[in-house]
């Protein structure tokens, strides 16, 4: 369907995730919801839509509010990229053309947004290098993604917003941040002030190190496995 296909929000996401595993599965709890970056947010919300189904919660590299400022601004960037490039012909694009170019900026903006400037510099220390790096990331990206799926991808976050339900969150939740994330920059101080409103909630934001990769740290489970461990025990019944 391309880009007639509906336009979808993280509450769909999150209902059609429920549906599976109740409907198609047969399961009417969870031991636990997790997830990391987008499937952090989608946590939040598993909390308030199905405060029971689960014994703990713990999203990780994501905000608790809706999505607004810097983040809001990078996910524009691809998304009016992506609509205005007269090669995405809305959607239509066709197959033997290849990508459109928007892809490319996409790609760009990805880069950009998910390390931190340390490991950046270390990894492209000249304007030639740079280049070369950069450009081995977007050419991996463009063989591999679809400018339709991101641009759905980045516009779903429009309905996320669970800030004004965190007190309906029942199960212990344990909130992991990195402080070198540019996506969910801890100067906010978002995830200290909203974690207060959960009632079994706690937060952690990991401070930068050798071992932290911006946005990407979530990838590292070395980086939070402990607490991990340590919910889980904490919410066994």
């Amino acid at each position: 369907m391309h880009a007639k296909f509906p336009r979808y929000g993280y509450l769909d996401m999150v209902e059609a995730q429920y549906r599976l595993l109740t409907e198609a599965l047969g399961l009417n709890h969870a031991r636990l919801a997790m997830g990391t970056s987008m499937g952090g947010m989608h946590t939040w919300l598993w909390g308030e839509l199905h405060p029971d189904f689960m014994d703990a919660l713990m999203p990780l590299a994501c905000l608790p509010t809706q999505i607004s400022g810097r983040n809001r601004a990078w996910r524009r960037i691809i998304i009016d990229a992506i609509r205005n490039d007269q090669a995405w012909n809305g959607g239509e694009y066709p197959a033997a053309a290849g990508q459109p170019p928007s892809l490319r900026t996409a790609a760009e903006m990805l880069w950009f947004m998910s390390s931190n400037p340390v490991l950046r510099q270390k990894e492209a220390p000249t304007l030639a290098k740079t280049d070369e790096v950069l450009d081995k990331f977007v050419e991996q990206i463009t063989k591999t993604d679809d400018a339709n799926d991101v641009l759905y991808a980045l516009d779903a976050s429009h309905d996320y917003d669970p800030g004004p339900n965190l007190e309906k969150i029942r199960a212990p939740l344990l909130a992991i941040n990195s402080a070198d994330d540019l996506i969910n920059p801890p100067e906010l101080g978002i995830l200290e002030r909203e974690i207060k409103r959960v009632p079994h909630g706690r937060a952690i934001v990991l401070p930068f190190s050798h071992k932290t990769r911006g946005h990407g740290s979530h990838t590292v489970a070395a980086l939070w496995k402990d607490e991990l461990v340590k919910l889980l025990k904490e919410s066994a019944k």
